[in-house]
């Protein structure tokens, strides 16, 4: 038998970006083939999500979020290391 999943959506306080129909988007893997991240430009934001579930919720960034984020990764901020 196939299992259901369900998936919720919760309005954050604070949370200024619209409800992106994700459903139609083309998503991309990364350009090193490292990595299981996805990206796709929907509507003028970045959704990025993890290919390995992609049933998951996704992130959004604005373009300035996507830009700072992008960068301080270059920096390492977000090394485990």
């Amino acid at each position: 038998m196939a299992e259901s999943t369900t998936t919720t959506t919760q309005l954050l306080s604070g949370w200024d970006k619209p409800e992106l129909d994700l459903s139609r988007a083309d998503w991309q893997s990364s350009s090193q083939g490292m990595g299981d991240v996805q990206i796709a430009f929907v509507e003028g934001f970045i959704a990025m999500r993890n290919g390995r579930r992609p049933e998951n919720p996704s992130l959004i960034f604005t373009p300035a979020e996507w830009r700072a984020f992008v960068l301080n990764a270059r920096d390492g901020e977000f090394d485990l290391t």
